[in-house]
């Protein structure tokens, strides 16, 4: 009785056209998330291909801690595919010979410079804030603009308080100009900050990177290697609003050169 019921009811929906309900539809299959890879295997093993396109990303972490590596790596990785990437240094923090090092081709990026101004203290604060502001209108500029395989923001150096001021609805407005778009955005951020329902947090463990150094001289170093822990976050957050649910744990290494001078 129960069969025939059900199927009474599905044959009434059917001759409406309104079969595709609740009651009858089958789970729908997800289309695939096109992802821009970083081109270092084992992490876009753990990210299942890489950042997402047509989605809010960030990498977070403290400073000397990877982030601005892995982020050099995807922009190096795009502009060998013939992509184009761009870059919002609000504060002007970008260091070109690490660029060129990593294997980005400095043609096919667009780099949007600040002034470089001081982060810290009451007569800075208005200026870091003036410098977000207009960061935040060239991100959503260069988003709305298209044509863009990544697009990151630099705030890794931004104070909290500074970042505090940021309303939540900023990074809605910069997740509806990315959406639908063959676009990778991410968020270069000391702590986990903003991402979209669909986009992936990496965070970078600092308190476990070790690094080598080795040269002759008092003044000049080569950083020959970069251990970096780091963690995947699930888009998940936990009920106390913290990005607490760890997916996975991953391990990679990532080789880099630098010079130090004392």
């Amino acid at each position: 009785m129960a069969k025939t019921s059900l199927a009474l009811l599905e044959s009434a929906l059917r001759a409406r056209q309104l079969d595709v309900t609740l009651t009858s539809a089958r789970p729908a299959q997800a289309d695939p998330v096109e992802r821009v890879p970083s081109a270092l295997p084992p992490i876009d093993a753990v990210l299942q291909g890489g950042l997402p396109k047509g989605q809010l990303s960030e990498i977070a972490g403290p400073a000397s801690s990877g982030r601005t590596t892995l982020l050099l790596s995807t922009f190096a990785a795009a502009t060998r595919r013939g992509e184009i990437v761009a870059l919002v240094d609000p504060f002007d923090r970008l260091d070109v010979a690490s660029a060129v090092a990593a294997g980005v081709d400095l043609s096919r990026l667009l780099w949007v410079r600040g002034d470089g101004c001081a982060l810290h203290g009451a007569a800075g604060r208005a200026l870091t804030e003036r410098a977000l502001e207009r960061g935040l209108k060239a991100i959503n500029l260069i988003l709305q603009a298209g044509g863009f395989g990544v697009v990151a923001m630099d705030l890794g150096d931004v104070p909290a308080p500074s970042l505090a001021v940021v309303p939540r609805t900023t990074w809605l407005r910069v997740q509806r100009a990315i959406e639908g778009r063959e676009t990778a955005c991410v968020l270069l951020v000391d702590r986990p900050l903003a991402r979209s329902a669909g986009g992936l947090t990496v965070l970078l463990d600092g308190a476990l990177a070790r690094a080598r150094w080795a040269g002759d001289s008092g003044r000049s170093h080569r950083l020959s290697g970069l251990d970096v822990t780091g963690r995947v976050l699930s888009p998940r957050r936990a009920a106390e609003g913290a990005f607490a649910c760890a997916d996975t744990v991953m391990d990679w290494r990532a080789s880099a050169r630098a010079v130090h001078a004392s």
